[in-house]
């Protein structure tokens, strides 16, 4: 049993969908899940954009301090609010007056306007693009490894194997969805070993084994 909590979770089985549960899973949070049928465009319904005015996922539902549902959306908003509140040990995050605590700040926003958003465009484009737009496919193909490369260049100087300092932080849990995608979206890690040490040995924690798999069988490691 995890501490108990009045989260409510809104989400589906994606790079940016995962990360909510695989954080909740590293605390040791207990929640209520909402699975968010995003086939049926339950994410545009009136009622769950009272909780993302966006339509999209994931978004969290809360009780504020004072006794009132608070709301947050957007992936890397609800990994700061998670860790803000609840992780006051910092197991998965640094105090905010280190140097560390920013180098995470970074390296979420690097994530939310980079990693993701030019992958995302590169699975549009390679897997479900009725039309084959080559200047597309690679454009996103080039710039997603130019990210990668980031990651590895970054990783081989890190003495701990994480992004930032000698802990796992969101920094990791955000990057890792979609990195984790990579075969699937026709980006392999040849020549990013120091990048596929990482993706594995985050595999091997219990709390993404836990969380990758929610709300759906995480498939992306299947052979």
């Amino acid at each position: 049993m995890g501490t108990k909590t009045d989260i409510t979770l809104y989400t589906a089985s994606t790079p940016n969908g995962i990360k909510i549960p695989i954080l909740l899973a590293e605390l040791g949070l207990d929640y209520k899940l909402h699975h968010i049928q995003i086939r049926e465009n339950e994410q545009k319904q009136p009622w769950y954009l009272e909780i993302n005015p966006n339509g999209r996922i994931p978004a969290i539902t809360d009780k504020w301090t004072d006794g009132n549902v608070i709301r947050v959306f957007e992936s890397g908003a609800v990994l700061d609010y998670l860790v803000d509140r609840y992780d006051n040990d910092n197991k998965v995050s640094y105090p905010k007056d280190s140097r560390e605590y920013w180098e995470v700040k970074s390296w979420l926003m690097w994530q939310i306007g980079g990693l993701g958003p030019m992958q995302g465009q590169l699975e549009h484009f390679r897997r479900y693009a009725t039309t084959k737009i080559e200047y597309g496919i690679n454009r996103y193909d080039n710039e997603t490894r130019r990210l990668y490369q980031t990651m590895e260049t970054h990783l081989a100087k890190s003495p701990s194997g994480f992004l930032v300092g000698d802990r796992l932080t969101i920094a990791d849990i955000a990057c890792w969805g979609w990195v984790a995608n990579h075969d699937s979206d026709g980006v392999p890690l040849d020549g990013f070993p120091h990048l596929e040490k990482w993706l594995n040995k985050l595999l091997e924690r219990p709390a993404f084994e836990k969380g990758r798999h929610v709300p759906n069988r995480h498939t992306a490691f299947d052979k």
